[in-house]
């Protein structure tokens, strides 16, 4: 059994359910042998706790909230899970032009937990993450705020220039350039790089 990435941008129909669903709740799911099917969330889970001995296992959607950063911005997320043989993932992400974008957080548990309690500790991750911010807009433009610690995901830069990572830090995407021009303020000092699985919190 072999999953790919999910797809994105225009809503595509499940070929179990035959609901139209957004692409980024879309996986195309299958194996070279028996083909691929494009499945919505709800219909991958059922054949993941099918092939795994889960049947007792139901999917649970949840709707979308809006959280408030510690600059009193609104930001929406919409969730989505994935079941997975060692457990089951659940997302929340910003949309941008219909795709995933912007602040993004992931929590794992484990697949027989209840999922509502699962949803309830990733809303306080998000909390958390949202009540700081790592750069500060100064005279001098974008800056690393004064704790000098910065927390992101890294990303691609899908420009035609592109080629160096994309950084996305309080929701918004920093260039590698535009990064390392934040850096030379701190020109002679030490630094700490840690990267960490997108589930972990840092």
């Amino acid at each position: 059994m072999d999953t790919a990435a999910s797809t994105s941008r225009q809503e595509i129909r499940c070929d179990d359910c035959g609901q139209n669903r957004p692409g980024y709740d879309i996986v195309h799911f299958g194996s070279i042998e028996k083909g691929y099917r494009q499945l919505c969330s709800r219909c991958f889970n059922t054949e993941v706790a099918k092939a795994t001995g889960m049947e007792g296992f139901e999917h649970a959607a949840f709707d979308s909230i809006a959280l408030s950063d510690c600059n009193g911005e609104n930001h929406e997320f919409h969730f989505r899970s994935r079941l997975l043989v060692s457990g089951i993932a659940l997302d929340a992400f910003e949309l941008r032009d219909g795709n995933p974008a912007g602040y993004l957080f992931q929590i794992i548990g484990d697949a027989g937990e209840d999922q509502f309690a699962l949803f309830g500790r990733l809303v306080e991750k998000m909390r958390r993450a949202l009540s700081v911010k790592h750069l500060n807009n100064d005279d001098y433009g974008l800056q690393i705020s004064d704790q000098g610690i910065v927390r992101g995901r890294i990303e691609s830069d899908e420009s035609p220039d592109g080629g160096l990572p994309l950084l996305v830090i309080d929701g918004r995407e920093i260039g590698w350039e535009q990064f390392g021009q934040m850096l030379m303020t701190y020109e002679g000092s030490q630094f700490k790089l840690t990267i960490a699985d997108k589930s972990e919190e840092l």
